[in-house]
C-alpha cells in the first residue's frame, strides 16, 4: 500500500468518526428535551417484559411517563404497540394491563400486537391513527431512541411528531447509543 491510500483511509475514518460524535450528541441533546404539546394520541414503544410476566424497568419507565403525560392532560388516547418476545409474552397487552393497573380507563389504550420494531411501530400506529383521526402523535421511548422514532414517524407522512423520554438510564445505554447511528442511517434510507 502506498502512503496516499493509507492517508486516504486514515482521513476517511477520522471523518466518519467526528460524524458519529456530532450525530450522536444531536441525538442525545434531542431526546433528553422532552417536546411537550397536546396531541391527539401518545405511542409508547415496547420493550422486554421478564419472565415472571411483568415490564423490564425500561418499559415501566416508558409506561410511567406515558401515565405521567396522560394525568398531565397532553392527551387522552394511547397506543401501546410491541410484538411477542422470546420470554413468550405479548408486549402490548402487558404494556396495557399496566397502565390500566394504574387507572388509566382500558378504553382509551390501544393494542398494537405487531409493533416488533420502531418502524413497524410507525406504519402501524400510522394506520391506526388514520382510521381514528388522529393528526398528531407523542413518541414515548428512551432518550437515546427518540430522533430514529420520530424519523420513522415523519416517514409516515406525519407533520405533528413529538416525544418524552422515560427517566431510566442504564450502563447498557451506551450500547444502544452506539447503535442508533447505523440504525438512524438505515431508516432514513428507508
Amino acid at each position: 500500500m502506498n502512503a496516499v491510500f493509507i492517508k486516504r483511509i486514515l482521513l476517511f475514518a477520522a471523518s466518519l468518526l467526528i460524524w458519529f460524535i456530532i450525530h450522536t450528541a444531536f441525538v442525545i441533546i434531542d431526546g433528553l428535551k422532552d417536546e411537550l404539546k397536546p396531541v391527539d394520541v401518545a405511542v409508547v414503544l415496547g420493550n422486554k417484559v421478564e419472565v415472571n410476566g411483568q415490564p423490564s424497568e425500561r418499559l415501566k419507565a416508558r409506561l410511567d411517563k406515558s401515565v405521567e403525560l396522560y394525568d398531565e392532560g397532553y392527551y387522552t388516547s394511547i397506543i401501546v404497540s410491541g410484538g411477542i418476545g422470546k420470554e413468550g409474552y405479548d408486549e402490548a397487552k402487558v404494556m396495557k394491563s399496566y397502565l390500566v393497573g394504574r387507572g388509566l380507563p382500558e378504553d382509551r389504550i390501544i393494542e398494537d400486537n405487531n409493533g416488533y420494531n420502531s418502524y413497524l411501530t410507525a406504519q402501524n400506529a400510522s394506520e391506526i391513527m388514520k382510521k381514528m383521526n388522529f393528526e398528531s402523535v407523542m413518541v414515548i421511548t428512551q432518550y437515546f431512541h427518540v430522533s430514529r422514532t420520530k424519523l420513522a414517524f415523519k416517514k409516515m407522512e406525519h407533520k405533528e411528531v413529538y416525544a418524552a423520554h422515560a427517566q431510566i438510564f442504564e450502563v447498557r445505554d451506551i450500547y444502544s447509543i452506539v447503535r442508533e447511528f447505523p440504525a438512524y442511517y438505515k431508516y432514513l434510507l428507508k
